[in-house]
């Protein structure tokens, strides 16, 4: 119950990446007994220790935040790279160089450790869980996506005027639970592969209820016709893998036979929902992809954050400093209108406000992702192997819109992207439930 909490305020409460301390907040206090239940549970069943690569990435995430939290001498955090600048404003002001932080930005390093207490409390929480429990989680997240999809239609049926969660919206803009329509079409890639396996499982166990298989046809169709209103880039860009490695998903948890009536349902309804957006909706979303109109600011901007970033290797200039950090180097012919929070690359970003540190725990977590899909992928179909196996293409998802965007940086999807990897941690165990 207390996962099922935590989702929930996280779908409702959790789908912005700014401007949103108390609605973190709420998220972050919901978290706090399922971190502390989860944890007890873990350490009391000595379960812990199976799972300890992953855990221990997940504690140098933690700690990476909080190492730039300690306060250091003048004499060292003078001399840390980068640091030429506020050195030279201190002794404009008058100020004496006291003891001080790593990260430039404090507040915003604060608030960015204690943001990864829900993604921390749903990953223990996972691990600690039953099949059934886990199955219902994934359950939730597809209720919700649809719930999403039609919060969604409604924002399109009302004309972009109202039936918005977040006030910065851009209005017109189909964006659901979410304060940006990439982060909605993202939720509907991560849960797409988990409602079509649950159809297709049901013909492997020669279930006679088909309602599971009719329902994951129906999600599928709807997600394309939903990409092709959100008209995300990202969006449709990963639809084409996601839906290939969903399907492969689905024939493997139909027992890996002579595809049967209920598959054709499953790839029908994609069909059929391509062939309605392709008629109805094909000139608005190709007209997404012409740039010769558009501004592409992100990727004239990526080449100055890595020159940036170069500034405070090896350490970096702190978690949540990006914004600060770029507002002291923008050129002053790239001032509008506009502003660039984010770098739209978390792997830049990462680089820039973490260094060499944080890019060695995106790799350990690379190395971890693939281990571990490759284990879910060679077994055998059954009930656990069914969710890892759509767990892997979740998380591979967020890793590619990463590359263009900040996925993660909203906790619906960073508590999502957790879930997933409570389930795919799972493909380590030798024993599975058919």
């Amino acid at each position: 119950m207390a996962s099922v909490v935590l989702l929930v305020f996280s779908f409702a409460l959790g789908g912005a990446s700014r401007d949103q301390a108390l609605r973190l907040a709420v998220i972050e206090l919901a978290a706090l007994p399922l971190l502390v239940m989860a944890a007890g549970r873990l350490i009391k069943d000595d379960a812990w220790r199976q799972h300890r690569f992953l855990l221990g990435l997940l504690a140098a995430l933690v700690a990476i935040p909080l190492i730039q939290l300690i306060p250091l001498p003048a004499a060292v955090w003078t001399a840390l790279p980068g640091r030429d600048q506020l050195v030279l404003a201190l002794d404009i002001t008058g100020l004496a160089s006291g003891w001080s932080p790593m990260t430039l930005t404090p507040d915003k390093t604060w608030a960015s450790a204690l943001a990864l207490v829900p993604p921390a409390a749903m990953l223990l929480a996972v691990l600690s869980l039953t099949h059934i429990q886990r199955q219902r989680l994934v359950q939730v997240c597809i209720a919700a996506a649809m719930a999403s999809i039609l919060l969604g239609a409604a924002q399109l049926a009302s004309g972009g005027d109202s039936l918005y969660l977040w006030s910065w919206t851009d209005a017109g803009s189909v964006t659901g639970f979410f304060a940006n329509r990439n982060h909605l079409a993202s939720l509907l890639l991560i849960t797409l592969p988990f409602a079509i396996t649950f159809g297709a499982a049901t013909l492997r166990r020669s279930d006679q209820r088909t309602t599971a298989l009719w329902i994951g046809g129906l999600f599928a169709g709807l997600v394309v016709i939903a990409l092709a209103a959100i008209r995300s880039r990202a969006g449709i860009t990963l639809f084409a893998p996601a839906m290939v490695l969903s399907l492969l998903a689905a024939w493997i948890a139909a027992g890996r036979g002579k595809p049967g009536p209920g598959l054709l349902v499953l790839v029908g309804g994609v069909g059929a929902a391509l062939t309605a957006v392709a008629v109805l909706a094909l000139p608005p979303i190709l007209a997404r992809f012409d740039t010769e109109n558009q501004f592409e600011g992100r990727l004239d901007r990526w080449p100055l954050v890595a020159e940036t970033a170069q500034t405070y290797l090896p350490l970096g200039s702190g978690v949540g400093s990006f914004d600060a950090v770029y507002r002291s180097v923008e050129p002053l012919d790239e001032l509008d209108s506009t502003f660039f929070n984010q770098a739209h690359n978390d792997y830049l970003e990462t680089w820039l406000e973490t260094g060499w540190l944080g890019i060695g725990l995106i790799l350990g977590f690379f190395v971890w992702y693939a281990r571990r899909t490759w284990t879910a992928w060679k077994a055998p179909p059954s009930r656990e192997g069914d969710l890892q196996r759509a767990a892997s293409i979740g998380i591979g998802v967020l890793i590619l819109h990463s590359v263009a965007d900040y996925p993660l940086r909203t906790v619906t999807l960073s508590v999502i992207l957790a879930l997933c990897c409570g389930l795919l941690e799972l493909a380590s165990r030798t024993e599975q439930t058919r």
